[in-house]
């Protein structure tokens, strides 16, 4: 189930807040419970099994390290290994016998694996919590379904952000639904729904006819390039604006997961606005704890080839996957210890470009299903074949995009909310936009009703 179809918006989600808001305050964390149960289960419901498994673990996990702290650090290395084991288990199986198969010659793939949805995300957010548990950080849970909440809570469960448990332990047990956070929830879910089926759809399927099709034209292959990023934006982050106004209609505050990428002017500055919750969560678990810049140089650099290699392998079990991360890893390793301080000297216009014409052909190797896909494509962007036909190929995609262009390029900058900031007190702009809000989920339903396409990028991660 995603946020973003009829069964969603007009059965789940409506009983939900029915169920959720006339029931006693004691029984609102159950009903949530029960719900996000159902709506994990919705997409396969022997996988349930898995999150119920990860969760109980860490469960365990986390009540014997409070008990036991004299063995606490051999607990928690159990625990994360169990997490791991499950993690890779299901997500990197096939991966490594398909690449056995070829590296031996035989056929060594005898069974399949699917990976269930979310994964990646669950078993991150649940590790995350025993960790703090044993750097005493958080108090441990001693309530299991509580516990299950905080990992399956339907909003974040399928494709984020990474919630810590730090982050919403108050609200678990003491937390009210206002007025304001209804509102601002509300606005936030629907601007997020938009996002997704007005621009990142639209977006997609641009982005598949160049991709899958394949070109041999420059302006064709730029175009395609260009809006696969405006999809994967606009895709992930306006699920995370779902996730988030969910979130906070039930009372529930959730750090924000992007914060306009697009405007970076580094490649640093980039993963500082990028999927926030998963770069803080590598820096915070994995980069720290290797020692971080605090140590030599050498050191330092090995530190953060291992971050962005595990980086690029958690997105999935491909080659260029890995090649993605480590693709970061040399760019950032170059503004770190090569070109340092001498970054602030560019100016900003071209250090804008750069760092978008990077982060441009890092997605094009993202989408690539491989290498040679993804050399096809970047050498086709350069190799300046301009002839007629693809000109006027290009031509009738840029007139058939023209409008969500546009609107991709205004929303991925902060100035809508610069906007209503300006005229947050004023009533008469109140009206307006929560007239003009009605009206886009109005035409983003019709837009939904009338299109079946509607993927959602990271729900494979």
């Amino acid at each position: 189930m995603v946020f973003s179809s009829a069964i969603f918006l007009f059965s789940f989600l409506p009983i939900l807040l029915l169920a959720y808001f006339i029931v006693p305050a004691k029984a609102k964390n159950y009903v949530l419970l029960a719900f996000s149960m159902v709506f994990y289960a919705f997409g396969g419901p022997k996988y349930l099994v898995v999150l119920l498994f990860v969760v109980l673990v860490d469960y365990i996990g986390a009540r014997l390290i409070e008990k036991k702290r004299d063995s606490a650090k051999k607990i928690l290395t159990a625990v994360i290994a169990v997490n791991l084991a499950t993690l890779v288990f299901y997500k990197y199986t096939m991966f490594f016998l398909e690449n056995l198969s070829v590296l031996f010659q035989a056929d060594l793939e005898f069974f399949e694996v699917i990976m269930p949805i979310g994964i990646s995300f669950y078993t991150f957010q649940s590790m995350s919590y025993v960790i703090d548990v044993y750097r005493r950080e958080v108090a441990v849970q001693k309530n299991y379904l509580l516990l299950l909440l905080y990992v399956s809570l339907f909003p974040q469960l399928v494709a984020g952000p990474i919630v810590r448990y730090q982050t919403i332990e108050h609200e678990i047990n003491n937390r009210k639904s206002s007025i304001n956070d209804v509102c601002y929830g509300v606005e936030r879910f629907i601007l997020g729904f938009a996002k997704k089926i007005i621009i990142a759809n639209q977006m997609g399927m641009l982005a598949d006819i160049v991709f899958d099709g394949g070109t041999e034209y420059t302006p064709v292959a730029w175009l395609g390039a260009i809006a696969y990023m405006f999809q994967i934006y606009f895709d992930f982050s306006a699920y995370s604006d779902m996730a988030i106004g969910l979130g906070r209609i039930f009372g529930f505050h959730f750090l924000e997961n992007f914060n306009f990428p697009y405007v970076s002017k580094s490649i640093k500055e980039f993963w500082s606005r990028w999927h926030i919750s998963l770069s803080t969560w590598f820096r915070d678990y994995v980069y720290i704890p290797l020692g971080g810049n605090r140590c030599s140089a050498g050191r330092h650099f090995f530190n953060m080839a291992v971050v962005w290699a595990l980086t690029g392998f958690w997105h999935g079990a491909e080659w260029t996957f890995l090649f993605w991360g480590l693709y970061y890893f040399v760019f950032l390793a170059i503004e770190k210890f090569i070109i340092k301080d001498k970054l602030d000297k560019i100016p900003t216009v071209l250090r804008h470009i750069g760092t978008l014409l990077i982060v441009l052909i890092g997605w094009v190797l993202f989408r690539a299903e491989d290498m040679g896909t993804f050399t096809n494509m970047v050498g086709t962007m350069f190799s300046f074949n301009f002839d007629a036909v693809g000109m006027a190929e290009a031509r009738l995609y840029i007139e058939t995009y023209f409008v969500y262009f546009i609107g991709a390029i205004i929303f991925s900058t902060p100035i809508y909310y610069k906007i209503c900031g300006r005229f947050e007190n004023s009533k008469v702009f109140a009206v307006i936009k929560y007239g003009g809000l009605l009206v886009l989920m109005l035409v983003s339903v019709m837009f939904l009703a009338h299109s079946s396409y509607n993927p959602f990028i990271y729900f494979r991660f």
